[in-house]
């Protein structure tokens, strides 16, 4: 007797919430067949939302044809398309939402809207296994503490102001250092040696980091201190207001796993902090893969998975981006 068997499906997922344009593949049995990633590096400053918004529009194509090619997939074999809603900056999001909304509709396929935090969240639990993680989130948009209950990922503690990817970038591009700015910093912070006094600001369970870069800011302008020790204090004062904020949230929660995503992930430093604190409160210290730390089109692919299969499509009338998407909105339906 022959059995059927039933064909995963195949999502194509595309994130542009701010200067990577990423697209990724992944299947519904959690393969991932494809990550594609090409970076908007700008030329001075900051990210310059529509320079990345006419690089993501310039490299669109080729990005996705390319991530066809590496998962050896047709366009035609896609069951559904994803897209990262928001939050971000408006106009990269735009390019990716247009994209999504022309090849679904071409394709005649299922689109669905997917929050960039809650894939970040997605994409590590996929990669590490963790089933119900307390998770911090760190990038260069956004620095979140927060855990599944209910139905939602509630937070527990977040950035009042700047995100503390952003505060490693504003100061690396002070020094003159590369971009992104977090790698450049920790290879500096390796040979610093002296702690140099900063603010330190944690406000109940938030944080604040505008404060931190203003004086460090000042600090290097004085031209007293090695850039080294610079580097050093930034991330021991930093990690530790972060390290912090995590513990008590992990103490409250009690969950078994602790789960460290987002782009400021990679830093060996943070990494080191958050495995000594689940170490002392007994839970399982997870970290995500580095090719999946920064935004990628894989970690959307996955979540848009998640969400078509527990009942969740975007019409594509309706399928408008919302840059200030908070993660506590997101009815998180797989989950229950």
């Amino acid at each position: 007797m022959k059995v059927a068997t039933i064909r995963s499906l195949v999502c194509l997922g595309i994130e542009s919430t701010a200067d990577n344009l990423g697209v990724g593949i992944a299947t519904s049995n959690g393969a991932i067949l494809a990550n594609e990633i090409s970076t908007h590096v700008p030329e001075e400053g900051g990210i310059h939302p529509r320079e990345a918004a006419r690089h993501h529009a310039e490299q669109m194509g080729s990005t996705i044809g390319e991530a066809l090619q590496d998962a050896r997939v047709k366009a035609e074999e896609l069951d559904l398309i994803a897209f990262s809603q928001g939050p971000g900056l408006g106009p990269s999001l735009r390019t990716g939402a247009t994209a999504a909304r022309a090849l679904a509709s071409y394709l005649n396929v299922p689109l669905v809207g997917v929050n960039h935090c809650v894939a970040h969240i997605e994409i590590g639990r996929l990669a590490t296994g963790a089933e119900d993680p307390l998770t911090l989130y760190v990038s260069g948009g956004n620095t979140i503490v927060t855990g599944y209950e209910a139905g939602r990922y509630r937070i527990f503690g977040e950035t009042l102001d700047i995100a503390v990817g952003n505060c490693l970038d504003t100061f690396s591009r002070e020094a003159g250092l590369p971009y992104p700015g977090g790698p450049a910093v920790e290879k500096h912070a390796l040979e610093g040696e002296r702690l140099i006094l900063l603010p330190y600001v944690v406000k109940g369970m938030d944080l604040s980091f505008s404060g931190l870069l203003t004086a460090l800011i000042q600090e290097y302008r004085t031209g007293r201190w090695r850039l080294e020790d610079l580097c050093f204090s930034l991330q021991e004062i930093a990690y530790s207001m972060l390290g912090e904020v995590t513990e008590r949230a992990l103490a409250h929660t009690k969950k078994a796993e602790l789960l460290l995503t987002g782009g400021v992930a990679a830093n060996k430093r943070l990494r080191s902090i958050i495995g000594a604190i689940a170490e002392e409160h007994g839970a399982s210290p997870e970290f995500v893969p580095i090719g999946y730390a920064t935004d990628n089109g894989a970690m959307i692919a996955w979540t848009g998975i998640l969400a078509y299969q527990s009942g969740i499509e975007t019409p594509i009338e309706t399928s408008y981006i919302d840059s200030r998407w908070r993660l506590d909105r997101v009815e998180v339906l797989w989950r229950d």
